[in-house]
């Protein structure tokens, strides 16, 4: 996966994962505020709760989706309160929660390096506090006030849900179609993108025209960091990705780059798709193949290239504010979903 790998790692140095750091030193008070709101709503009288809270925190994130509405709220001129703190916390455990259920669903073992929280504790365990965590957001976003918000992230939390029923409907189906498979990923990952950033211009008390801004911004970031999440399944180090690679590929996920290989290959290569993706019949062996079907296919270039065309469109969403190191960090943000290696 030489090209694949090369692709994943080039572009200028804003691309990596400085740019979380750069955009995250802008607003250090509020992120470090936002994480002790997090903490501070993980507690339970439920003592295993709290444990598996702090499995989850123990294993660290990127903290990405909060970081973007802390940084949107700036953008727009938020100040004075603490709105944008609290609704970040509300982000995170919407994704906390979802990432929860994902695992049990995919029975996934890996989570950032470490064991899933599934693992540790047991399918049960991590549904349940999944449904906590999703419980607290929306206690988060009651305390709030804000029907505006309350819609945001109300839709939000249903259309991933929707994204990932949709997802498991097209699992092993290669007759899917990439029109599909994009509104998959707009729904599972996308939308909550969307609405972290979509809520920075709500609290700020900003125009429409710039709340829709920050919804497409999020929106074009959040295709592109799935796009390359869905390639790196297929060309990253397990070590850096801190999951298992294959994944996607065991389950039968209907992805860009499985689309791709499938539609470019050989009649024989079609039959191997067929056999282990739709049949899920596979061998120890199989999964290698797939990676060299992928290489020489191209595959994984191409759902990199369209990963780099939504970051190209998210910084372009961001024209309509005036220039500021914020908004310059948030374009780099977007190059940094493409340029990711984990």
């Amino acid at each position: 996966m030489a090209r694949a790998a090369t692709l994943l790692t080039a572009g200028p140095a804003p691309c990596s994962e400085d740019a979380l750091a750069a955009l995250a030193s802008l607003v250090g008070d509020d992120l470090v505020a936002c994480n002790r709101v997090i903490v501070q709503h993980m507690q339970s009288q439920v003592e295993l709760i709290p444990r598996l809270a702090a499995h989850l925190v123990a294993a660290g994130g990127k903290r990405l989706r909060p970081l973007l509405t802390l940084a949107c709220a700036r953008l727009c001129g938020y100040q004075g309160g603490t709105r944008h703190v609290h609704l970040a916390a509300c982000v995170e455990f919407i994704h906390t929660a979802t990432l929860l259920h994902d695992d049990v669903v995919d029975g996934s073992q890996l989570r950032r390096g470490l064991a899933s929280a599934n693992a540790v504790f047991g399918n049960e365990a991590s549904v349940l506090v999944g449904d906590f965590l999703f419980s607290r957001a929306f206690q988060l976003i009651t305390a709030d006030g804000s029907l505006h918000v309350l819609r945001i992230l109300s839709d939000a939390a249903a259309t991933i849900a929707e994204g990932e029923v949709l997802q498991l409907v097209t699992q092993n189906d290669l007759a899917t179609t990439e029109a599909r498979y994009l509104e998959v990923i707009q729904g599972k990952t996308a939308a909550l993108f969307a609405a972290a950033c979509q809520v920075g211009a709500v609290v700020a008390d900003r125009p429409a025209d710039e709340e829709q801004a920050l919804a497409d911004y999020g929106t074009a970031v959040g295709m592109a960091f799935q796009l390359v999440d869905d390639a790196l399944d297929y060309a990253a180090n397990q070590r850096l990705l801190g999951k298992t690679v294959g994944d996607d590929f065991r389950e039968g996920k209907i992805t860009l780059p499985v689309l791709a290989a499938y539609h470019a290959g050989s009649e024989a290569d079609r039959s191997f798709w067929k056999r282990t993706i739709e049949a899920s019949e596979q061998t120890e062996a199989d999964l290698e193949h797939a990676l060299a079907l992928m290489e020489r296919t191209g595959a994984i270039e191409t759902a990199l290239r369209r990963a780099a065309s939504y970051a190209e469109q998210a910084k372009a969403a961001l024209a309509i504010f005036a220039a500021s190191p914020i908004r310059q960090r948030l374009m780099e943000v977007a190059d940094y979903t493409v340029s990711r290696t984990r």
